[in-house]
């Protein structure tokens, strides 16, 4: 119980902003979780899973009394909604009925695939926004709703093995970034800027990976 309180407690205090440490590890989870999903590792999910819990306090910042009273409702509902997507991901990735049981092939996903990504990306943004001002969710809404329905998007397409759910991440960071920076999240927002060029170096891994002959296998290590 020590260590839980203190990661309850423990904070930064930069200037007049406070940082609480729980933004910082679960931004730092969701890194690794990144970097070992463009390497095709299983632990990927369950590191990242981790992040998730963690910074769903953050954003609930109400309900877990945190220093910033700004609520990102979207920011902590994808937190749950990543949970619930990467608890598949894991499964899917040691889980298949070939004899390839431990190889993830990325691969292009079809034109109808990727029409419905976009649709599902714009569509699900616009009706989600009325629901999180609804809620009370930090303005501009739209940009909340846009991070939670790309990175739901986003995670399923890395799960399903496609090439492009890089490209849908960076769709989120470019507007995450100047949300998180305006509601007061400067670790997140940071992370951020860094998952971007992440996210872009990712794509061209998974590209390459995908024009050679096999890709490279999924290990549990």
């Amino acid at each position: 119980m020590g260590f839980v309180r203190w990661l309850f407690e423990a904070h930064l205090v930069i200037g007049d902003q406070t940082v609480l440490w729980r933004e910082v590890i679960g931004n730092a989870f969701g890194l690794l979780s990144a970097l070992g999903g463009m390497r095709r590792r299983v632990w990927a999910w369950p590191v990242g899973i981790a992040g998730n819990a963690l910074l769903f306090t953050v954003f609930m910042g109400a309900l877990f009394d945190t220093p910033n009273p700004v609520n990102l409702l979207g920011q902590a509902g994808r937190q749950v909604m990543f949970i619930l997507v990467s608890v598949y991901g894991w499964y899917r990735w040691t889980h298949r009925s070939d004899d390839t049981a431990r190889v993830l092939e990325p691969h292009w996903a079809s034109w109808r695939s990727r029409a419905l990504l976009v649709l599902g990306l714009v569509g699900g943004t616009a009706l989600l926004t009325p629901v999180f001002r609804a809620l009370g969710s930090y303005e501009p809404v739209w940009s909340d709703a846009w991070i939670f329905v790309g990175s739901l998007l986003a995670t399923y397409g890395m799960a399903k093995g496609w090439v492009e759910f890089w490209l849908v991440w960076v769709a989120v960071d470019l507007v995450g970034v100047p949300l998180l920076f305006s509601a007061g999240y400067y670790a997140s927002g940071l992370m951020y800027v860094v998952y971007g060029a992440f996210t872009l170096a990712g794509f061209f891994v998974w590209m390459q990976q995908r024009r050679r002959p096999s890709a490279a296998p999924v290990t549990v290590g």
